[in-house]
């Protein structure tokens, strides 16, 4: 897609930077996963196909980590025949230009355990591995110019995660999974990003 990029002088064509192969967005009845195209000129959540039940989704919200392995990620050349413009209009996709974006804040913390959680608690306990789960919130202006909060919560695919256990921690790769994201807004989101 051709955009004007000054006074109408000359275009420039949208250019895609990276792709965010997973995060979860919660909702009340069923959490949401996406991966996220991200561009020059937007960030495009792009809706994923059911793969789990709510459950097991809420689960990998509470712990940063895929509990089933089997999902193959999407790269970006997977989205190569596809049209940034009809990525956008998917209704069940959500198109966040950047210069509506007012913040965007990283946060961690420790999982919150509940009782009917205890042996994935004991398990990590024996690994001897604490670790944190990253969350980011978008604060942006919707196409109505009304102030809106995306919140989305790092957790990497299994096939990331389980090729990276043997030789790392599973703080090291929640970590950098986090990271990774958090550059590649740093690039196109420069002024805009607060990390805690």
């Amino acid at each position: 897609m051709m955009y004007e990029t000054g006074e109408g002088s000359y275009t420039a064509s949208e250019r895609k930077v990276a792709l965010v192969h997973r995060v979860i967005v919660p909702d009340k009845d069923y959490p949401k996963e996406y991966a996220i195209l991200v561009t020059d000129r937007r960030s495009i959540f792009i809706r994923q196909r059911k793969t789990r039940s709510s459950f097991v989704l809420r689960g990998e919200m509470r712990y940063g980590t895929a509990l089933v392995t089997d999902v193959e990620p999407k790269t970006l050349e997977d989205y190569e025949q596809t049209s940034l413009e009809s990525l956008a209009a998917d209704t069940l996709n959500i198109a966040i230009p950047h210069d509506a974006v007012i913040s965007l804040f990283m946060t961690k913390g420790e999982p919150k355990f509940r009782l009917r959680d205890f042996f994935v608690w004991l398990t990590m306990r024996r690994q001897g591995h604490k670790f944190n789960v990253y969350d980011f919130e978008m604060n942006y202006r919707d196409s109505g110019n009304q102030d809106t909060k995306l919140r989305f919560h790092m957790v990497p695919l299994g096939v990331y995660f389980k090729a990276r256990r043997e030789t790392q921690t599973r703080e090291t790769i929640l970590r950098e999974y986090a990271m990774d994201a958090l550059q590649v807004f740093q690039k196109v989101l420069p002024n805009r990003i607060i990390s805690s």
